[in-house]
């Protein structure tokens, strides 16, 4: 009988003191990435990963998060992809609930380029800063042109007609009237 006891003492405080817990594995879903730069999404939640070139362990990986509210993620492409149009005098600044984001254009080798700087827990002492990333790069990382991005639902691709367009041989062209006053 005191084995039994003690045997029962013994399994119910290794139970209780174990320090090692099985976690319920959580599935991030890929939205696009590229080279070392990703858009993940769980739930509403969506985390943008990179690698800290301003670290000198090249090992060093950092992510941002936020929700997608009131279509956040759209904005932020719209927002990245506008600053590839009419390149930004400054740094565009963004304030999530757990840091800072600035959007860091710069042109290389004539291409304008993007670059994520984060600062970590919105203090400015602590930097992360991905690679410079183009307009092809960031169209692969918001899943542009695949099935992914209808996760979100990404801003529709700009409509490339041009403002006056040529006619085409099947369509007649537009009829003119010229302006002048006839003398009689």
């Amino acid at each position: 009988m005191k084995k039994i006891i003690l045997l029962l003492t013994c399994t119910f405080g290794i139970s209780v003191f174990s320090q090692i817990k099985v976690l319920k594995n959580e599935t991030l879903v890929e939205i696009g990435k590229d080279n070392s730069v990703g858009l993940f999404k769980k739930d509403n939640k969506f985390t943008i990963n990179y690698q800290d070139l301003n670290t000198s362990n090249l090992n060093t990986f950092r992510s941002f998060s936020f929700l997608d509210v009131n279509g956040d993620v759209q904005g932020l492409y719209k927002l990245i992809t506008d600053g590839f149009i009419d390149q930004p005098t400054g740094n565009i600044t963004l304030e999530l609930p757990n840091d800072i984001i600035e959007l860091h254009y710069e042109k290389n080798y004539g291409q304008p380029t993007v670059q994520f700087i984060q600062f970590i827990n919105k203090n400015r002492k602590y930097v992360g800063k991905s690679q410079f990333l183009n307009k092809k790069q960031v169209d692969k990382i918001f899943g542009i042109g695949t099935n992914r991005s209808a996760l979100y639902k990404p801003v529709a691709k700009a409509n490339l007609t041009p403002v006056n367009p040529m006619p085409t041989p099947e369509t007649p062209k537009p009829a003119t009237t010229k302006g002048k006053k006839s003398r009689k």
